[in-house]
């Protein structure tokens, strides 16, 4: 039982770092303003290079969770035959340790009909 559990899982690990798509950048036009004035001024490089780490940390934060969480979704289905009425069944079922903390700005919106997880930016907190 184990071995076939594992033997799925890995084959939907392997199945979902199959895919590739290719995505096309917009042509910026040559005689463009750069989007920060600052640009390229090597006494503003170390402030720019620490918020280009923080963001690429935050980046991979809510990568490494929104996979781990589409894994534990799919386990489950392949487990219990349907998917997760909510996220918090996937801990109190112990498919999950914990609900990782939602990024600041987005919010988890989850489907438990098509069992789809996403990450999207919360709407703004009204006034």
């Amino acid at each position: 039982m184990k071995y076939t559990l594992l033997m799925v899982l890995g084959l939907v690990l392997v199945a979902s770092g199959c895919g590739s798509k290719k995505q096309e950048t917009p042509a910026k036009p040559t005689n463009a303003p750069s989007a920060s004035a600052d640009h390229g001024n090597p006494l503003n490089a170390p402030a720019q290079y620490l918020g280009a780490l923080n963001q690429a940390q935050k980046l991979a934060n809510k990568t490494i969770d929104t996979a781990s969480i589409d894994k534990a979704i799919q386990l489950f289905n392949v487990q219990e035959e349907r998917f997760p009425k909510d996220l918090q069944e996937l801990v109190t079922q112990h498919y999950l340790p914990s609900l990782p903390q939602v990024p600041y700005g987005m919010k988890f919106d989850y489907n438990p009909r098509t069992g789809q997880f996403r990450v999207l930016p919360a709407p703004p907190a009204p006034k």
